[in-house]
């Protein structure tokens, strides 16, 4: 077995100094040696090492060879570790226990039946009539749109979020693993002290937006279309009678419908994925 794999490495290190990319190289090695082959893993790990510089096609000497037995004790072993911190990678434990991957993987997805989650937002389950609404709106809004080209030129959207003096973690990060019977995450953060989005707030917000709109986009000030989620400061009732005497059209959400706001996809994401990491000293900082 240890002579085929050498001579598979051998044809790896010529391949690679051929400057073939790793994919070739292991259909090459697949064509030839068939089910005896190498794993994809051991493949494009070998071309790796031999691209940046390697020359042995030997194994390195280890103190000893991880664990590939899924026994009982092992299997509490793991339990163990993972009990003091779900977070860890099937990486991180084999090489902790020095047990294989692989081994690692199968206690946890097949003995213990866990999974890996990241923290999540859960829709809400609608009712029908609430199903209805939804599909009352959109054929409203469709309609809109098919009668005046124009309508989505004419819609200022917008939206708010959180930034933090410092916050670590990304959502892949986030990720825990659960057993079957655990109650689902749920993502929480401490909050910094700075302005709480509420109606009096939001008022000031969209009366600044108005003079703007006003100033820059003059040929829209009579009849642009502001479109926002269902936010209790959007929806309360002095953000609305503020709406209806400046004559600002609102384009209809429907209640715990989805959020098709740009803003959501397109900036806060980016903005937040930069300063993701970064500590601040203050309000003004961030």
């Amino acid at each position: 077995m240890e002579k085929r794999n050498q001579e598979q490495r051998v044809a790896i290190k010529f391949c690679a100094k051929l400057g073939e990319t790793a994919s070739e190289t292991y259909a090459k090695i697949v064509k030839v040696h068939g089910d005896s082959a190498l794993s994809r893993a051991q493949v494009f790990r070998w071309h790796t090492e031999f691209k940046e510089g390697r020359e042995s096609v030997e194994d390195e000497a280890r103190s000893g060879r991880p664990v590939e037995v899924r026994t009982d004790t092992n299997a509490q072993r793991v339990r163990a570790l993972i009990r003091e911190d779900r977070r860890l990678t099937v990486r991180m434990l084999a090489s902790e226990l020095g047990m294989n991957r692989e081994t690692v993987r199968q206690i946890l997805t097949d003995d213990f039946r866990m999974r890996k989650l990241c923290a999540k937002m859960v829709p809400k389950n609608l009712s029908e009539e609430q199903k209805q609404h939804r599909m009352t709106v959109a054929e409203d809004c469709l309609e809109q749109v098919g009668n005046d080209p124009t309508l989505l030129d004419r819609v200022i959207t917008g939206d708010e979020s959180w930034f933090f003096q410092y916050d670590p973690e990304t959502k892949r990060q986030s990720s825990q693993w659960l057993s079957p019977h655990a109650p689902a995450r749920k993502s929480s953060h401490e909050q910094v002290e700075g302005q709480t989005v509420n109606q009096v707030y939001y008022r000031q917000v969209l009366e600044r937006l108005r003079k703007r709109v006003n100033r820059v986009r003059p040929n829209i000030a009579r009849n642009w279309i502001l479109h926002h989620d269902n936010a209790p400061c959007h929806t309360a009732l002095s953000v609305s009678q503020y709406l209806a005497s400046k004559g600002i059209a609102v384009l209809q959400q429907p209640p715990y419908s989805s959020d098709m706001s740009p803003c959501d996809f397109f900036l806060l994401p980016r903005t937040k994925s930069v300063v993701k990491g970064t500590h601040f000293e203050s309000i003004e900082d961030i």
